[in-house]
């Protein structure tokens, strides 16, 4: 497969986990605070169904109201499907695993890395240790480090560091060198702190502060 084949699959297979994960939380799961201040755990799976469902017409008037405001528009799209119950949104988010539209600009590596962080976003509050393998963490790393991840997921470059995940071969960058397991640093690049405590190396405090900002 090309390279683009490979990132869809493993697309579509972490759908299917955060499908399987979602299938198996309680009705009061559903309803706790994600990473995510404006959404719950019932939000969250909304937006991650958004962008396999939603029909150009749909996106269009949406975009209208958002009067083309990126973060609005994100609301306004998750709005749409949070009226679905916990059951459909589960069923609706395997059944579209394999939907492999690439939005303009990032890719597919947009809504790849949105599966890993906000997959993050609904475990840790949780309490659910994710098990499944780093490695997936890779292409969202280099991607976060790119010019394209200025488009909807950072809002300014990261930090001018040399960044090293403990658990896998993988080093980028220049500067100051901070480690962490590839999750903690794709969190950290994000802006989210659960994680920051991992951070180590002569560069971590100036990711911990990017990460508060």
């Amino acid at each position: 497969m090309a390279p683009n084949d490979d990132l869809a699959a493993d697309l579509a297979d972490e759908r299917r986990a955060l499908a399987d994960l979602l299938e198996s939380l309680t009705p009061e799961q559903w309803q706790t605070q994600t990473l995510c201040a404006a959404w719950d755990v019932h939000q969250m799976a909304a937006h991650l169904l958004a962008p396999t469902e939603g029909s150009t017409g749909l996106l269009l008037r949406l975009m209208v109201r958002s009067r083309g405001n990126v973060d609005r528009l994100g609301l306004l799209v998750t709005e749409h499907f949070a009226d679905l119950p916990p059951e459909e949104l589960v069923a609706r988010i395997r059944a579209n695993a394999e939907v492999d539209t690439a939005p303009p600009f990032v890719g597919m590596l947009g809504p790849y890395t949105d599966a890993l962080v906000h997959g993050e976003d609904i475990r840790i509050p949780l309490g659910i240790v994710d098990d499944r393998p780093p490695t997936r963490w890779e292409p969202s790393l280099d991607f976060l480090l790119s010019r394209r991840a200025r488009f909807g997921f950072l809002p300014s470059a990261a930090p001018a560091l040399t960044y090293a995940a403990t658990d896998l071969t993988w080093t980028r960058g220049a500067g100051p060198r901070v480690e962490a397991p590839a999750a903690a640093l794709a969190l950290a690049l994000t802006g989210r702190a659960p994680r920051l405590d991992e951070l180590v190396g002569p560069g971590a405090r100036l990711l911990r502060a990017f990460a508060l900002r």
